[in-house]
């Protein structure tokens, strides 16, 4: 079926394809960097600590700054729509500095690689996040809601610092900066005190967020239910952060992978814009448990941008993708995840969503379940198809890669 036969078989719907191609256009997502080294930055990490990993042996992965950047500027040019990008903390550019200072001495000026290699290739913005995991001042496992206070205090310090970086990348990019603050925090076997850590984490919190450039930074706190080596309580629940974010008028940022199994966050999105004026979201596909598996166009995901898209929020909800698979190409990795955020975005704008609500409002359910079942049949993919070319791709983005990692990738043994 040719674009103009699929346009008019959504039309019978009320549904201008014209139009949701275009809305799509403006939607950006901000891509996460750590996909192509395997989440470990340019501190000199060699491995992953704090309730999280990476798993996998693939050839290619980047070694440095160089090989990071220019993968990641390959990847991005295969992902269609406005990008921007996620950096963590611990992607300083250090230079000279590297074994002088640690995290809590970080400055703009070590960021500011970043800024040039965002303008340079026109991406939408700059997305920053503390790094608190992976390093020897974990004290037992604990960053922010440790009870030693000169442990709290580092992190505490590497927080603010890190509100003075996203400040200096808003400003610098004319967007704002989301930050998003995730800890490991938490303990392996059943504690003896739950309430004293969260009482920690809200105070360092506070300190962080005592003094931030509210024009240019978006602070965000995010939860997890669990992590390894942490399987028996988290400080960071779900809970403990919604509440924490409700009362300090900042963001609560979902990510798909950290909730129970029987937990959904297509159904959270709706339940948060109702009293939130803006939203994060963490795009990732959890397997069993929170595996940052490769985001791929499945069902969930599709429910997910539904709840976007037909509570007008694709200006309140801000999408990021966060996964990191070292099992497969990289580069693959990160094109096939932003790839299917956008197509589940593009499949939700596509749904006659109004005449949907319409039905269910008058409590015309057999006309709501035969249109939810008669719009999965109709020519999504050549929509896909058409969008694609308008953004200058296809795709057939396999042999492309597959050729990039011929000539680069396997270089890197």
């Amino acid at each position: 079926m040719s674009y103009q036969e699929a346009k008019q078989a959504y039309a019978a719907f009320g549904v201008d394809t014209d139009a949701a191609i275009a809305a799509l256009k403006e939607v950006p997502i901000s891509v996460h960097c750590w996909q192509g080294d395997d989440v470990l930055g340019f501190e000199g990490a060699e491995s992953l600590s704090g309730g999280i990993q990476t798993t996998g042996n693939y050839p290619g992965r980047a070694r440095n700054a160089e090989e990071l950047l220019k993968g990641y500027a390959y990847a991005l040019s295969l992902m269609p729509g406005k990008k921007r990008i996620n950096v963590h903390a611990s992607y300083a550019f250090l230079g000279e500095d590297k074994g002088k200072i640690d995290r809590d001495k970080y400055e703009p000026k070590h960021f500011a690689p970043w800024v040039k290699f965002a303008k340079d290739n026109g991406y939408d913005g700059i997305d920053f996040n503390p790094t608190f995991f992976a390093h020897p001042k974990m004290k037992d496992g604990l960053t922010l809601s440790s009870p030693d206070e000169e442990t709290r205090k580092f992190w505490v310090e590497h927080g603010k610092r890190c509100m003075e970086i996203a400040a200096y990348l808003g400003k610098e990019m004319g967007s704002p900066c989301l930050v998003n603050i995730w800890i490991p925090d938490g303990y392996k076997d059943v504690p003896a005190d739950r309430l004293g850590p969260r009482q920690r984490y809200a105070k360092s919190l506070d300190e962080i967020l005592a003094n931030y450039d509210k024009e240019w930074v978006i602070p965000a706190i995010e939860s997890k239910v669990f992590g390894i080596g942490v399987e028996s309580y988290t400080v960071g629940s779900s809970e403990f952060c919604q509440n924490y974010a409700a009362t300090r008028g900042i963001c609560s940022l979902l990510d798909n992978g950290h909730y129970h199994p029987t937990e959904v966050v297509s159904d959270k999105i709706p339940a948060m814009l109702t009293f939130y004026d803006k939203v994060a979201l963490h795009v990732s596909r959890p397997v069993r448990w929170d595996s940052d598996h490769v985001v791929i166009f499945e069902d969930e995901l599709k429910e997910i941008m539904k709840e976007v898209v037909r509570n007008d929020a694709l200006g309140k909800v801000k999408i990021a993708l966060d996964y990191f698979d070292a099992s497969i190409n990289r580069v693959f990795a990160w094109v096939t995840g932003e790839r299917s955020v956008e197509k589940a975005l593009l499949y939700a704008l596509l749904l006659p969503n109004a005449s949907m609500k319409d039905a269910q409002d008058k409590g015309e359910f057999t006309k709501l379940m035969y249109l939810q079942e008669r719009v999965k049949m109709l020519p999504f993919s050549d929509v896909w198809a058409e969008y694609l070319k308008e953004c200058g791709l296809d795709d057939n983005y396999y042999e492309t890669i597959m050729d990039y990692e011929k000539e680069i990738l396997e270089e890197r043994k």
